[in-house]
């Protein structure tokens, strides 16, 4: 047999042989990937906020009246001491039948009684005309030593008694008329009449200049002692509530940098932490869970001019840096896993899946800071499987 005729099985088997190999050697695991960076590193917490009102002004009615139709609205801007809204006397209440006819009987009383004093003024006059004749006659006689002068006296007495009672009398008839016009007007004008409009109001004013952002009455109609009108703020003192977990609110210092993003406007807004509240609150979220909860406010520290559309009650997302750092070196916080009590990453490297123990840092996110055991530029897997093992053949996909 040739050589040549003795090699070719020889290739046969090798190929096969190596066919072999291959079919029983596991596959490459598909994966995905992300390079380790280092740079600028924040550590946040992030959640929703609504804006507010610092020193919001409640306009109320300070008495019960009938209001006036409210013409201003939402949105118009006001100077201090100018004239919100009118209140005027609220309007007689109307009368059952049976309250009108004892009120015409009253009329009818009153009447009566006008015309008895008025009679008794006319006695009362003519009483003291006869004692004022009485009186001068006596006097006449007295000059011509014709009386005693304890009869002028007298007579003088009688003269001023009937000169009382006529003036006491025609008192009485004054008395009488003002009753009478009183039960006339509780006849004639208890009938759900409003006040003329040359009747005197009272015009509640402004406290403050700033702009109106709640109406809550604007129709006219009877008003009560301290029923709530309107709302004025001034929307350049806007400040931002965001109740966050106690859990990151202890985490959180007046003065610290905040970013305010989602608002509806293109840029970002910088605000700082003014305040955090000592009392929490229970809140129910939206799966259900009980969750304890802590007011932050925040002011927002950015131009004005930046979010002239921001009014009070809008919603917005509030981050608070909690720390950053330059130079940080930093993954997909799903490229680490648990193993023995350590954080381990796999790291790509010759086409294989390498096993790695790694010190972390702070979280952001979706983020976390790396300590130890990594180095920039490094390829990691970012969601490791099952399937992965260290040593294992890997193809990106």
């Amino acid at each position: 047999m040739s050589t040549r005729k003795k090699i070719i099985p020889s290739l046969i088997g090798l190929a096969l042989l190596g066919l072999l190999i291959l079919a029983v050697m596991p596959s490459p695991v598909p994966i995905s990937v992300t390079q380790v960076k280092q740079g600028h590193f924040e550590a946040w917490v992030e959640d929703e906020g609504r804006t507010r009102l610092r020193d919001p002004y409640t306009v109320s009615s300070p008495i019960h009246g009938y209001l006036r139709r409210v013409e201003l609205e939402p949105g118009d801007e006001v100077e201090a001491g100018e004239t919100l809204f009118e209140l005027e006397a609220l309007p007689a209440p109307a009368l059952d039948p049976r309250a009108r006819e004892q009120a015409r009987e009253a009329v009818a009383a009153a009447r009566s009684r006008l015309e008895a004093a008025e009679a008794e003024l006319e006695t009362r006059q003519t009483r003291h005309r006869q004692a004022q004749t009485e009186f001068e006659r006596i006097q006449a006689l007295h000059e011509r030593d014709l009386v005693s002068s304890e009869q002028l006296d007298r007579a003088r007495a009688e003269r001023d008694a009937a000169r009382a009672a006529e003036r006491g009398a025609s008192h009485a008839v004054e008395v009488a008329r003002f009753e009478r016009e009183a039960a006339r007007a509780n006849l004639e004008i208890a009938d759900g009449e409003r006040a003329r409009t040359d009747q005197p109001t009272l015009a509640v004013r402004a406290p403050i200049s700033g702009t109106i952002t709640r109406r809550n009455r604007c129709c006219e109609g009877p008003a009560q002692a301290g029923e709530e009108i309107m709302e004025i703020g001034d929307l350049s003192d806007l400040e931002i509530q965001v109740d966050l977990l106690s859990m990151d609110a202890v985490r959180v210092r007046p003065g610290m940098r905040v970013e305010i993003d989602r608002w509806g406007g293109d840029a970002v807004l910088a605000g700082e932490v003014r305040r955090v509240e000592p009392g929490g609150f229970m809140r129910v979220s939206a799966l259900g869970v009980d969750e304890q909860r802590v007011p932050v406010m925040v002011r927002i520290s950015s131009p004005r001019e930046k979010w002239q559309s921001l009014g009070d009650g809008f919603r917005v997302e509030a981050r608070f840096i909690l720390w950053e750092g330059e130079d940080v070196i930093h993954i997909p916080t799903s490229a680490l896993f648990r193993r023995a009590d350590q954080w381990h990453v796999f790291v790509v490297e010759s086409g294989r899946a390498q096993l790695r123990a790694v010190e972390t840092g702070r979280r952001s996110g979706l983020r976390t800071q790396i300590t130890e055991g990594l180095e920039a530029g490094e390829t990691l897997i970012t969601h490791p499987g099952d399937r992965i093992e260290d040593g294992r053949r890997v193809q990106v996909d």
